[in-house]
Order: C-alpha cells, then structure tokens, then sequence
C-alpha cells in the first residue's frame, strides 16, 4: 500500500505544478482575478496533501496501519473532491457554463475528507511504540 501512496504523491506532485503554472500563465487571460485565486486555493491544497501523502506512504513502510492506510485514501479522495472542485468550477465560469453550479457542494466535503486524513494519520503516529 506505501508504494502506491508514493506513486499516487508523485502523480498529483506533477500534476499540482502542471496546474500551478497554467493559472500563474494563462488562467488569467481567461477568467476574472477572483477565479484564478479559486483555482489557486485549488492547487495550493492540493500541494498541501501531496506532501502529506508522501509522508503518510514513508511512514506506512516502516510502521503499517489501518489509521495509516485510511489517512492516505483520505488525502487522496480529498484532493480529488475538494480541488477537483474548484478546478470544475474555474472551468465552468471559463466556459461560460450553466447548470453544474452546484458542483461547489463538493467543495467542503472534500475538506471534510480532508480533515478525517489528518485525523487518521494522528491516530495512526499515536500507535507508533517509541
């Protein structure tokens, strides 16, 4: 399982600087100020987890756990919910689109998925025997 925390790290890692530059270079020409900084918001948290994620496959190597396992599949659902979201909705306001709006709904369950990682990677260090 820590191997495919690491494969899936590295994955949304390269990901996350692919869709940094594109809003630091092109997004602006495309959608209003406070929608690049949605989309910012997006890439940052999704930074963020990436990096929990590493840490959370590097310590499921050496010490392995339910807690650990679910911190990972955590992380992963929730960049996926929660800066996915945000990314959908850039799209949608680049577009034009109407109708998906209430895509934004996803948003704070992805941060609630979020938080159960965080959670669960604390539970998974307070096991750890010192």
């Amino acid at each position: 399982m820590h191997k495919s925390f690491l494969v899936w790290a590295a994955a949304l890692g390269a990901l996350a600087v692919v869709l940094g530059a594109f809003g630091a270079h092109k997004l602006k020409e495309l959608v209003p100020p406070e929608t690049v900084s949605t989309f910012q918001t997006g890439v940052t948290y999704q930074f963020y987890h990436v990096f929990a994620l590493l840490a959370t496959g590097i310590l499921f190597a050496h010490v392995p756990g339910t807690q650990l396992e679910w911190a990972g599949r955590c992380f992963i659902i929730g960049i996926f919910l929660f800066s996915g979201s945000l990314y959908a909705l850039t799209m949608l306001k680049a577009t034009g689109s109407v109708g998906l709006r209430g895509i934004g709904i996803i948003t704070p369950i992805g941060g609630l998925v979020f938080i159960a990682g965080w959670i669960s990677l604390l539970m998974g260090v307070l096991k750890i025997k010192a």
